[in-house]
C-alpha cells in the first residue's frame, strides 16, 4: 500500500553549491613567467603575444568548476596579426593627434580635448571587443562562450557614465559600474544559455562609501593608498563576482575586504627593492665607464664623456629594460595569479545543473579588438 499525501507537490531540493578550485603550482607559472621575460628582452617585446597565452592557458585550465578546467583556444598568432593591424590605423591616428594637438594648443588652451574625448572613447569600444575576443576563446565542457552587441554602443555608454562620474566627483562610479556591466553581461553568452547581471549601483555604494571619504586623505597621505584601493578592488570583486548569472547558474562570492591589501603592499615592496637594486646597478656602470676613461668619478660628471658616453648608455639602458621586466613579473604573479587564486578561493557556483544541457552556439571574434586595446595599453589578461 502506498500513500500519497494531500497538497502540491514540493520542489526538488536545490543542490548543494559547488566551490571553484584552483589547481596550478605557483612556482611553474613563475618559471614561466620569468621564461617569458627574459624572452621578452631577447625579442624586443614581441614575445608578450605568446606570454599572453601561455598565462591565460595556465590560469584557465587551472581553474576547476564541479572538478572540469576550461579551457583558452586562443593563439599568438591571432594577438600579434591583430595588433599589427590595429598599429596600422593607430600609427596615423597618433600622428594626426599629435600634429593637432600642437596646432589646437597653439590656438588656444584645452582645444584639444575633443581629441582626448575621442581616444578615451575608442579605448572602450577596444575593452568590449577584446573581452569579447576572449570570451569567445574560452570552451568549458566543449561548450564556448561567446558575446553579442556593439562596442560602440558601449563606448558611448561608458563616455557618458564618465562624464556624470567626474560631475559628482566619483560619487556615480558604482552605478556606472552596474550599468556597463549589465550591458556586457547581457550580451554574453555559454552556449544558447544567456548572462546577466544582477548587481546593482546602490549595492555597491553602500559596501564601500566609506573608501569615498577616506581616498582624499589616502592619496595626500600616500602610505593609505595601498588600503584604500585594496579595500575597493576587494569589495568591487566581490559584488561583481556574486552579480554575475548565466540562466538559472548563479555566483557567489565571499571575499573579505582585506584579502587584496597585502597584495598590494608586496608588490610596493617588490618594487622599492627592484628600484634601489636598479640604482646600484646605474653606480656600478657609472663606476665601470669611469674607470675605463682613467678618470676620478667626481670629474667623471663634470665632463663632457658622462652625456655622450655611449657605453654608459648602452649599460643603462639594458639595465633599465632588466628594470621594467622584473617588475613585470613581480605584478603578473601577485597581482594576476595571486589575485586570481583568491578571487577564485572566495567564489561558490549555485545550481551547476542547470549548465549540464547547453547547445553550443555564437561565432569566434577576431583579435583586431584586442589589438586596439594593446596598442592603446588599455588591455586587460
Amino acid at each position: 500500500m502506498s500513500w500519497t499525501p494531500l497538497g502540491p507537490s514540493q520542489p526538488p531540493p536545490e543542490p548543494p553549491p559547488m566551490p571553484v578550485a584552483f589547481s596550478g603550482n605557483r612556482n611553474e607559472f613563475f618559471r614561466l613567467i620569468v621564461r617569458g621575460a627574459g624572452l621578452e628582452l631577447v625579442t624586443v617585446g614581441f614575445y608578450r603575444f605568446w606570454l599572453a597565452t601561455d598565462i591565460r592557458r595556465h590560469l584557465w585550465s587551472n581553474t576547476l568548476v564541479d572538478g572540469d578546467g576550461a579551457e583558452y583556444t586562443g593563439r599568438a598568432k591571432e594577438l600579434l596579426i591583430g595588433f599589427l593591424i590595429a598599429l596600422a590605423i593607430l600609427v596615423p591616428v597618433y600622428l594626426a593627434y599629435f600634429l593637432a594637438g600642437l596646432k589646437a594648443e597653439e590656438g588656444q588652451a584645452f582645444a584639444s580635448t575633443p581629441l582626448v574625448a575621442f581616444f578615451y572613447v575608442f579605448g572602450q569600444f577596444a575593452i568590449y571587443r577584446a573581452r569579447r575576443y576572449r570570451l569567445t576563446r574560452t570552451v568549458w565542457r566543449g561548450v564556448r562562450f561567446w558575446m553579442s552587441g556593439s562596442g560602440w554602443i558601449y563606448a558611448l555608454q561608458s563616455a557618458l557614465w564618465g562624464l556624470l562620474v567626474g560631475v559628482t566627483l566619483g560619487l556615480a562610479l558604482p552605478w556606472r559600474e552596474a550599468a556597463l556591466e549589465r550591458y556586457k553581461m547581457r550580451h554574453s553568452y555559454y552556449g544558447d544559455l544567456q548572462g546577466s547581471f544582477e548587481g546593482t549601483g546602490w549595492e555597491f555604494f553602500k559596501r564601500g562609501w566609506w573608501l569615498w571619504l577616506l581616498a582624499p586623505f589616502a592619496l595626500y597621505l600616500t602610505i593609505g593608498a595601498p588600503f584604500v584601493y585594496g579595500a575597493y578592488k576587494a569589495i568591487e570583486w566581490r559584488w561583481w563576482v556574486s552579480g554575475i548569472r548565466f540562466g538559472e547558474v548563479r555566483l557567489e562570492s565571499t571575499l573579505r575586504r582585506s584579502a587584496l591589501i597585502g597584495l598590494y603592499w608586496k608588490v610596493i615592496g617588490w618594487i622599492a627593492l627592484l628600484g634601489l637594486a636598479f640604482l646600484a646597478y646605474l653606480a656600478l656602470c657609472v663606476f665601470l665607464v669611469a674607470s675605463m676613461d682613467a678618470t676620478p668619478i667626481a670629474e667623471f660628471f663634470k665632463t663632457e664623456a658622462f652625456a655622450k658616453s655611449i657605453p654608459l648608455l648602452v649599460l643603462a639602458g639594458i639595465g633599465y629594460l632588466a628594470f621594467a621586466l622584473s617588475m613585470n613579473v613581480v605584478m603578473r604573479v601577485y597581482l594576476m595569479r595571486d589575485l586570481w587564486v583568491r578571487v577564485l578561493s572566495s567564489t561558490i557556483v549555485h545550481n551547476i545543473e542547470a549548465a549540464a544541457n547547453v547547445t553550443a552556439r555564437g561565432e569566434l571574434a577576431n583579435a583586431l579588438g584586442e589589438g586596439f586595446a594593446d596598442g592603446l595599453d588599455v588591455a586587460g589578461f
